[in-house]
């Protein structure tokens, strides 16, 4: 990583305005406040992580008995605990390690989300076609707010009030749901599965929240760095014109 990139990593503002955020805020805080001093972040990004993975196993295995439906709940709980209160504990403690955190935390939020996405897939609740499109826009999403957060400083954690919480909360709503019955009856369209319904919506606020956070700051950096007027008609120079013969 350059000098230039490891700075912009280590200054961005986290940005996060979800529903939950300022509560959630002030109670990791005092959760880090008394954890042990032998747990660090890593042992809570391991958890957090160990924890998606069984999110993803137990919606798999919903095909083979409703009853792993009722774990999912503990094991999203488990996740929130881990991958919410590592960063936290890190400041709390004065211990943090900007690129390191920066690049583990993505990392395994990427794993994490294959991982919940294939167990969904195999679950028999959503259409694997559908488990596969929240994945890829998913990660596009993630893509755009990563090189948004090298670009800009500014790493947002939320769109419209509705962060990772608000998504786990979904999650576990959505798997007590199902553990009764996977099917859901709306007006005018009839009975159909929880799940796909879900997915539908949620890939349109996603397709959504990429097209206008990459609007939005295409926007700000070219208002932030625009075409130098002189520049724009300047003649090109002597390296400019050997790529262009080179590519006539």
């Amino acid at each position: 990583m350059s000098d230039v990139s490891a700075s912009a990593v280590a200054r961005h503002i986290r940005d996060h305005r979800s529903v939950t955020a300022a509560a959630e805020r002030r109670l990791l805080i005092a959760i880090a406040r008394r954890l042990p001093r032998f747990i660090n972040s890593d042992h809570l990004s391991a958890l957090g992580l160990a924890a998606i993975m069984a999110t993803g196993a137990l919606f798999a295995l919903i095909d083979v008995t409703p009853w792993a439906a009722y774990a999912i709940p503990l094991a999203l709980a488990l996740n929130w605990f881990g991958d919410s209160l590592d960063g936290t504990l890190a400041r709390v403690r004065n211990h943090q390690r900007p690129r390191y955190g920066y690049y583990v935390d993505h990392v395994i939020d990427i794993a994490g989300t294959s991982a919940l996405m294939g167990g969904l897939a195999l679950s028999g609740i959503i259409n694997p076609i559908l488990a596969l499109a929240l994945l890829s826009v998913y990660l596009l999403l993630c893509a755009e707010s990563y090189l948004s957060t090298h670009a800009s400083g500014v790493f947002k954690m939320s769109f419209m009030g509705f962060g990772p919480t608000e998504l786990r909360l979904v999650l576990i709503a959505g798997a007590l749901k199902v553990a009764v019955s996977p099917f859901v009856m709306l007006p005018m369209i009839g009975t159909q599965r929880l799940f796909d319904v879900g997915a539908v919506v949620a890939l349109v606020g996603m397709g959504g929240a990429f097209l206008i956070s990459a609007a939005r700051t295409t926007r700000h950096l070219y208002e932030a760095e625009p075409i130098p007027a002189a520049a724009a008609h300047s003649m090109p120079s002597k390296d400019e014109r050997s790529v262009e013969e080179c590519v006539a």
